[in-house]
């Protein structure tokens, strides 16, 4: 399901960060994400959907990239991401 979790599904929308702040997804209720990276805003935008605790993305390029929510932490391909606030 886009977007909006199904019953059962984790709900991922909002923003996640690396500890170091340098990499923030926001994930939408619409299904689509926002990746920025240092001072690249939209550095990667594309939709994602929600399975159980597992992402599936598809970036506007093409390329496609999963996740998995483990206790309540995003692990996105090589990156670790935690709920947090988009840095200013």
């Amino acid at each position: 399901m886009t977007g909006h979790a199904a019953e059962g599904d984790a709900d991922v929308v909002g923003m996640w960060v690396t500890a170091d702040g340098h990499i923030r997804q926001e994930l939408r209720a619409d299904g689509r994400y926002d990746e920025a990276r240092g001072d690249r805003d939209s550095a990667y935008t594309g939709r994602y959907t929600v399975t159980g605790s597992h992402i599936d993305y598809v970036d506007d390029s093409g390329f496609t990239a999963t996740g998995d929510i483990r206790d309540g932490v995003l692990y996105h391909e090589h990156l670790v991401l935690y709920r947090g606030e988009a840095q200013a």
